[in-house]
Parts: structure tokens; C-alpha cells; sequence
């Protein structure tokens, strides 16, 4: 060390000769710093993940539903992601977000030195953490590997990472890889989301400046969002076309032009929405099949038998119909009403006012004011007025502040939707009646349409698959099918007249829903009119437990006591089996089992289910044939005789229970077969004379009339021609319990 310090070169400053033991001393503390720099590197890379998974690495994405045309009808996702190639993001979107963002992105390494140690010196300078600087590159390295907390032990981590991931890939996959990963707002991952969410189109169709509104929002997603801060949406987009007109990206025109336009949304509709219980049944099955995981971030494809126009026609004619109901039984009152909850009007928000409304839709809506010839309403961003003519239906005299008042919560049909956000409206009501429809294809017994519920926001129970209803008359044709298996005909007698059966509890005196008697009647004319004494004499001259039996063959499972009023309909079932049950008549007497889905893929494509139809042979094409003909006269000559002037081929029959708690129509086509049910959740009356054919049938027809029109409705097959096999008889009686079967 003597030597090398006699060695080492002398300069001289101010006349003087000083010994260059300075440069060593220089040298020395260089070597310190470059050591303990490579030291702090070894420590903070010792636990960086393998940037090598990235190869592998495919983010979360979207499970998506279709229905048999391929349009997307459902999603699950923790992350609502929408995986996208390079090619896929238009040039403008890439060159807006570079340009903003990281414009030497395609020149770098991996980090910009001069920005982060300016960065640095800013923070130091103001005494905060180190933020901002960051490339492309190395907020890819922050969102897929390391925590979001701001400290420099992060920072380094993360240039490391993006030093080794630049080593690795390319320049566009590294902006794939980041444009499918950065989170963008309202649960949008990734630029094909965002585009799909934000303008409800894909990213290769993004205007410029709706590219630039995009490119603006990973600074601040929530802070910047078009949707709830269009303001500092609108001057940020402004900041990224400045950019882009600074990089020479676009000129000068394009930009004033993209700054003069407003934002304009068109916010993505929630597909879910469309058919929330259906899509709730496929995701419990999907779960239970493939966990919880793969369903909500493994983008399966699931493809479902669901048609979304006949879906849209059975929500249409069921939530008209509940309200003819409503309307048949006058006002009721007891709205709920905010303010005397102690909410505060501007701060209400309603759960239906997530979803953009429809005209002919039905909503609740908020009343605001209320004076003596009008009354204020908004839900979500629509404002209408309500006035006398639109509450004429109620049948109150009084005026509008005694019906109404501030605060209230009502439940309004959109009648029209304009533009400046005035819309007009009609008054109704939802006192708590309930509905379920069902809609089934015979030939492959997929579900075409299903609604569980008015409102699927307040009730998420599914009336069409998890409600055991009493079925009241339309369980009568399983008593007739058993007769006609044997050997029956419709031509066969039998007596109409009062009828005592002694049980242990009693006798039982059953009687018909008009009180009357019709004395020798056809099987035809027996099931047409609905007749209770006949049912209950062929129920009991072939044994109530072949009938249970017939009904189980159709592919009932509730478990139905043997007892003689359940040939009225006393069995509790829920729609999706009866409905499924009465497609066997017009299939010739085979069922096909109900299903969702069709097929079920992985992300990648590959199969992971088909579902291939479950079909059984129930009765004899003799007794399919003879039993559509029966109840094609209901609809022609009997209790549905208001479908008569359908122009379609149609059978079916009605339901009503006691007291008029449950009122059903199941009724099909040669092709299709629906089944409507109608009541309380509670055991609780409709109101007198609220039958099947009353309040259930004209929804099955306004269903039934959409869903087949243009189409080629085909016949029904024509029963055989053969001699009749009387089984008017003696009736015996039978040794059973009475019940509360008594139904039209």
C-alpha cells in the first residue's frame, strides 16, 4: 500500500503539490458504493418471483353464457376481463396509451433512468414516497408479482422485474400482457373490457378520443371515471390527446376535432340481468361441478339452451299480466315510502336503477313532489310526471296528495324514454303477487325461457324450479292418461252427479266449481269443463296409486300421498316438472328431461361437457295422441277456450286451487310447451274467481303468440280411429283420507 501510495500522480493547486491520495480516497468510496449497491441488488432480488411464469401466465377472465344463437346472455367473474390479442388493440388505443404513459416504451429497457431519478429528487425534495416514473413495463411487474404499497424497497424490486421481463419477451406481448391486466374501473379489467364495458363495443371499434379516454384512466380509475366524474374524465382524455399531438401521433386537426366532442357513454348492459334465474341455476351447478374457481376466473364457456327473444317475450307477458292482475283488484296502497325512514330524497337509490331501462319495462321509481294535479318521479337518471288520467284505474275519487306522497316508492311501466331524460310513464302497483313461466322445446326438452319471479332484485327464490305449488286441475290429465292407458277412450260415459266417499275421517262429498251437474258426460267433455266428480270416480276406479304412478313416469318427483282428493290437484309441484311432465303429450309419449346447457367448454376450447338428451318412453304414442286430442277441446270447448282464436294448433289444460291461492295454465304446440303459474308466495287468495284461465292463461298466450309467430307451428299427430272401451261404471267406494283437493 506504501508503494502504491508513493506511486500514485500529484497535482498542484495554487502552487502547491498535493499527494492524489485524493483519487484513491475516491476510488475507495466508489468501490463502497458499487459494492453495496450489487449487495442491496443481491438482497432485494433474492425473493423476486421467476419471471419465467409469465410464459405460462394467463390472468382471470370472464365465464361467459350464450343462448343457441351465440349471444352472450350471462357472466361470472371476480375480474370482468376479456382476454385480447396485439392485434386486437387499433393503433390508436396503443399510441394513446404509450403516449401518456411511457413514450420511450418501445426504445427502453425496461426503465427510464432520467424519470425515475427526477422522480426520486421530487419526492426527497417534498418528503413523500416514491411514485410516478414508472414504465410500461415495470406497472406489468407491479400488478402481476409485488404488492401496490410506495416505498423504494418496491421500486427496486420492480425495475429488476422489468429489466428481466424485457430480456424475455417482446415489446408487443409486453403490451398484451398489460393490456389485459390493468384494472380500468367499475370492475373492468383490461382494454377489451373496459371498450366493452364503457362503449359496449370492442376495443378495434374505439374512436380516438375514446381511445384517449381510455388511455387516461390507469392513473386513477376511480378518480377519473366517465361515469361518475365526467368532468375529470373529460380533461384527462383532453391531457392524452396533448400527448399524442406532442408525439406527432395524431395532428393538430385531430386533436381540436377529438377535444370538442363530448364524452359519450353507452354503458354495457348487465347480461345477467336478462335472465337472472336461469343464469343463477347454471352457476350453482357449474360450482358444484368444477368449484368456485374455475367458474369465476377460468373463462369457461358455457353454452346454453336459453333463446334471448323468447326470454324477453315471457318476461314481457308475465310482468303485463301480474299487472292486469294488479290493476282487476284496485289500489291498495301501503307504498313504502323513504322519508319516513329518515332517508333523505337526493341520496335514494333503487336497486332497479342499476340497470338502464326499457320501454314497456316496469321499474320503481321515487316520488319527489307532489301538488294537486301532479305528482314528480325519477328512477336513475328519468324524470316523469304523473297526473290524473295516469291514475284514473285505481277507482279513488281523491286527489293526487292523498294517494301520493314525497318519498314515496312506486312501481311505474315506462311508456316512452326521450332523450333529455323526461320520460313518461304509467302508474302501477306490486302488492307482493308472484308469477313463474317456463317454456320448453318437446323435441330436445331444452329450456328456451324461464322466469322465476317478478323481481329478481327482491327475490332471488326461483318460482320456476324451487316453488312446490298445489297444481289444482292440471294434475287431472295424469288421471285421464292412466284411463286411456288401460284401454279408455274420450267417447267413453260417465255420470256427472253427487257422490259421497266414506272415510275414516268422515264421508266426503267432493263437488264440481260450479255447484252443478251435468249427469252422463264424455271422458272429452269431462276433462274440457274441468268436472271434479268425474276425476275423482276414474281416479278411484284405477286405483289412486296408478295415477301417483303416471305421474312419477312423467318425471314428477315431489313425493304425493295416496290419497283420492290428489286426483284435484291437492300434489304440491313445482313449474319446470309440470310443464317438462305435459311436454309428453304432443312428443308421442316420450320425454326428454329438461336442460340448461348444451355444452360446456375450458377457456381454450376444449370440451368439458355435452349434454345429450335424457329421453324415456312414458306412455304409448296411442295415448299421447288421444290425450293431446282431450285437451286440445279444452282450448277449443273448455275452460282455455279464450286461446280458441289463437291461429296456431294448441292444447293444454287450466289449474286452480282452493281458495284461488294458485292459478296455472300448461298448455303447448306441436313444438313448444309452456306451463304459467300465479300466486303468493304465502299461502294467500288471489281474490274470488281468479281461476287458471283467468289470471294464468292470457299470460301463456300473449307468450305463445309471440313465440310463434313466423313460424312454421307443424300439427299435432292425429289420434286412432277405433271403437270406444266404455268404463262408465258402478263407481266404488274408496277408503281414503279427504283433502283440500277441490280445484277447477
Amino acid at each position: 500500500m506504501k508503494l502504491i501510495y508513493q506511486h500514485l500522480p500529484t497535482i498542484e493547486i495554487g502552487g502547491r503539490k498535493v499527494v492524489g491520495r485524493f483519487l484513491f480516497a475516491l476510488l475507495v468510496v466508489l468501490s463502497a458504493a458499487v459494492g453495496a449497491a450489487a449487495g442491496l441488488l443481491l438482497v432485494y432480488s433474492t425473493d423476486l418471483p421467476q419471471v419465467e411464469q409469465l410464459e405460462r401466465y394467463r390472468p382471470s377472465s370472464v365465464t361467459e353464457l350464450y343462448d343457441g344463437q351465440g349471444r352472450v346472455i350471462g357472466t361470472f367473474a371476480l375480474q370482468r376481463r376479456v382476454i385480447a390479442s396485439y392485434d386486437d388493440y387499433p393503433e390508436v388505443l396503443r399510441n394513446a396509451l404509450v403516449s401518456i404513459e411511457d413514450k420511450d416504451f418501445y426504445r427502453h429497457s425496461g426503465i427510464n433512468v432520467w424519470r425515475i431519478v427526477g422522480a426520486a429528487y421530487r419526492d426527497i425534495e417534498s418528503g413523500g414516497k416514491v411514485q410516478g416514473a414508472s414504465t410500461l413495463t415495470m406497472q406489468l411487474a407491479r400488478n402481476l408479482f409485488l404488492s401496490p404499497d410506495r416505498s423504494y424497497y418496491r421500486k427496486v424490486q420492480e425495475a429488476l422485474l422489468a429489466i428481466q421481463i424485457e430480456r424475455r419477451f417482446t415489446k408487443p406481448q409486453i403490451f398484451t400482457l398489460y393490456a389485459n391486466q390493468i384494472f380500468l374501473g367499475h370492475g373492468a379489467y383490461g382494454y377489451e373490457a373496459a371498450s366493452e364495458y364503457y362503449f359496449s363495443k370492442p376495443a378495434k371499434q374505439l374512436k380516438l378520443e375514446e381511445a384517449a379516454l381510455l388511455a387516461g384512466l390507469p392513473k386513477a380509475p376511480q378518480y377519473y371515471s366517465p361515469v361518475t366524474h365526467p368532468d375529470r374524465a373529460l380533461k384527462r382524455r383532453n391531457l392524452v390527446l396533448n400527448a399524442m399531438l406532442e408525439d406527432g401521433k395524431i395532428t393538430a386537426a385531430q386533436a381540436a376535432d377529438a377535444k370538442s366532442k363530448p364524452i359519450v357513454l353507452n354503458l354495457q348492459k348487465d347480461p345477467n340481468s336478462l335472465a337472472p334465474h336461469y343464469v343463477e341455476e347454471i352457476r350453482r351447478y357449474l360450482e358444484a361441478k368444477y368449484g368456485s374457481d374455475q367458474v369465476h376466473e377460468g373463462g369457461l364457456r358455457v353454452y346454453t339452451s336459453l333463446d334471448m327473444d323468447l326470454q324477453k317475450s315471457a318476461r314481457q307477458a308475465l310482468l303485463d299480466g301480474l299487472a292486469a292482475y294488479e290493476r282487476r283488484h284496485g289500489w291498495r296502497g301501503k307504498l313504502l315510502n323513504v322519508v319516513a325512514q329518515g332517508q333523505k330524497l337526493d341520496k335514494y337509490t333503487d336497486p332497479d336503477w342499476d340497470d338502464d331501462p326499457e320501454v314497456n319495462g316496469y321499474v320503481h321509481a321515487l316520488v319527489t313532489q307532489v301538488s294537486a294535479s301532479t305528482a314528480e318521479i325519477h328512477f336513475g337518471q328519468h324524470k316523469a310526471t304523473l297526473a290524473p288520467a295516469d291514475v284514473a284505474w285505481t277507482k279513488i275519487k281523491a286527489k293526487l296528495p292523498d294517494i301520493l306522497r314525497p318519498g314515496d316508492v312506486v312501481y311505474v311501466k315506462v311508456l316512452a324514454l326521450d332523450a333529455g331524460g323526461k320520460s313518461r310513464v304509467s302508474l302501477e302497483q306490486d302488492s307482493g303477487v308472484e308469477g313463474a313461466l317456463v317454456a320448453i322445446d318437446n323435441a330436445t326438452g331444452e329450456i328456451k325461457a324461464m322466469i322465476g319471479g317478478r323481481d329478481f332484485n327482491l327475490s332471488k327464490f326461483n318460482r320456476a324450479t324451487q316453488a312446490l305449488r298445489q297444481v289444482g286441475s292440471s294434475f287431472k290429465p295424469y288421471v285421464y292418461t292412466a284411463v286411456i292407458d288401460q284401454g279408455g277412450s274420450p267417447d267413453d260415459t260417465i255420470l256427472d252427479a253427487p257422490v259421497t266417499f266414506p272415510t275414516p275421517s268422515g264421508p266426503y262429498s267432493p263437488h264440481n266449481y260450479d255447484d252443478k251437474f251435468e249427469g252422463t258426460i264424455t271422458l272429452r267433455r269431462a276433462l274440457a269443463q274441468s268436472r271434479n266428480i268425474p276425476a275423482l270416480k276414474l281416479a278411484d276406479h284405477v286405483g289412486i296409486k296408478t295415477v301417483i304412478d303416471y305421474a312419477h313416469r312423467f318425471g314428477i318427483t315431489a313425493n304425493i300421498p295416496a290419497y283420492l282428493p290428489v286426483a284435484l290437484g291437492s300434489a304440491e309441484i313445482t313449474p319446470l316438472e309440470q310443464t317438462s311432465a305435459f311436454s309428453v303429450f304432443p312428443n308421442d309419449g316420450v320425454r326428454v328431461a329438461p336442460k340448461y346447457i348444451t355444452k360446456v367448454t375450458d377457456y381454450e376450447g376444449r370440451i368439458l361437457e355435452e349434454d345429450y338428451s335424457d329421453i324415456k318412453d312414458v306412455i304409448s304414442s296411442r295415448t299421447a295422441r288421444i290425450m293431446t286430442f282431450m285437451l286440445r277441446e279444452v282450448v277449443l270447448h273448455g275452460t282455455a277456450v279464450a286461446a280458441a282464436k289463437m291461429p296456431y294448433p294448441l292444447a293444454g289444460k287450466t289449474g286452480t286451487t282452493n281458495d284461488f291461492t294458485d292459478a296455472w295454465f300448461v298448455g303447448f304446440s306441436p313444438s313448444l310447451t309452456c306451463g304459467v303459474w300465479m300466486g303468493y308466495d304465502e299461502k294467500k287468495s288471489l281474490g274470488d274467481k281468479e281461476t287458471g284461465g283467468h289470471a294464468a292463461l292470457p299470460i301463456w298466450m300473449q307468450f305463445m303468440n309471440v313465440a310463434l309467430a313466423g313460424k312454421d307451428p307443424g300439427e299435432f299427430q292425429p289420434p286412432p280411429t277405433q271403437g270406444s272401451t266404455a268404463v262408465a261404471r258402478k263407481v266404488d267406494t274408496p277408503d281414503v283420507a279427504p283433502g283440500d283437493g277441490e280445484t277447477h
